[in-house]
């Protein structure tokens, strides 16, 4: 593995995709050396993907993590995020695939605390296995269909309109199977603090900075932190900084001494330090560490 790593955008089949595409895992498999970047190592998304494997049991790579996928296992990756395949012959499945611009096109008339939840590492897992009895597999067989007929009547609507029964039928299960978010309020909080540690990461990482800029307190903040993603809020700021070193440092363009000042760091040790005291790993033996993989 190289410790360049590609930014993927989209690059659809078709000129008339719209920002949308449903692709089979096997044709990435079977086309893997074609691609500009092989799907096999860790790649930076430029777009949304909902994975759902359909045959086999395998592993995908998610922000640096190995996650054990199977039948019905579907994956939720967001814009920005890490992640590699781990193709096998047993392992089979569809990517869909849409654009930024899609993704609010298409939700743009649900409300902010659904549309926050679907994409949302954070909150929960990136795995959902989706039970054998669910009416999912119906609704995700018709988007396939309707997918595969560009043809007919007014494909785009219904192609968007599936979509969203196809996702709200996850996040239904989301409620049922994992945790459920039952005050929408404390999700709307975390999410601003979440846009506000983006904004000022090089300003601070200290969580009672993020507070008065919520106007609420530092112990209101841990509770709804402590409640949703069970962290402190410093924790959540930790993991915040850790994810961007660990996507910024495995760019050969980048070096530790520059991405110390670029997070905010007056000095490249403290940085070291830091991401020591957090991962058990001083940069550089976690750029070599993702060469074992």
């Amino acid at each position: 593995m190289t410790n360049d790593i590609p930014y993927v955008t989209f690059n659809p089949a078709t000129t008339d995709s719209h920002g949308f595409e449903i692709v089979p895992i096997e044709e990435i498999a079977k086309s893997k050396n074609e691609h500009e970047h092989n799907p096999e190592l860790p790649h930076q998304l430029k777009f949304y993907n909902l994975i759902f494997f359909t045959q086999g049991s395998g592993r995908h790579f998610i922000d640096f993590n190995w996650y054990p996928v199977q039948k019905n296992s579907l994956v939720y990756l967001t814009k920005d995020q890490i992640n590699a395949f781990e193709f096998s012959e047993e392992l089979k499945g569809f990517c869909i695939i849409f654009t930024e611009a899609y993704f609010v096109n298409s939700f743009s008339n649900l409300s902010d605390d659904f549309v926050f939840r679907i994409f949302n590492p954070e909150l929960f897992s990136p795995i959902l296995q989706i039970p054998n009895n669910s009416d999912f597999t119906t609704y995700f067989n018709l988007l396939l269909k309707e997918n595969d007929t560009p043809d007919t009547f007014n494909h785009d609507k219904t192609i968007q309109s599936l979509l969203t029964i196809l996702i709200s039928k996850a996040e239904n299960l989301k409620q049922k199977l994992t945790f459920h978010i039952s005050d929408s309020s404390k999700a709307v909080v975390y999410q601003k603090f979440i846009s506000l540690i983006e904004q000022h990461l090089t300003q601070s990482r200290s969580a009672n900075f993020y507070a008065k800029e919520l106007a609420i307190t530092y112990k209101h903040l841990n509770t709804i932190c402590r409640e949703l993603v069970s962290k402190t809020a410093k924790n959540v700021i930790d993991d915040f900084v850790i994810l961007q070193a660990k996507r910024n440092l495995i760019n050969s363009t980048t070096n530790s001494t520059e991405l110390a000042y670029k997070l905010g760091f007056d000095d490249p040790t403290n940085f070291t330090k830091y991401f020591k005291k957090n991962t058990g790993l001083t940069p550089k033996t976690f750029i070599k560490s993702l060469s074992k993989r």
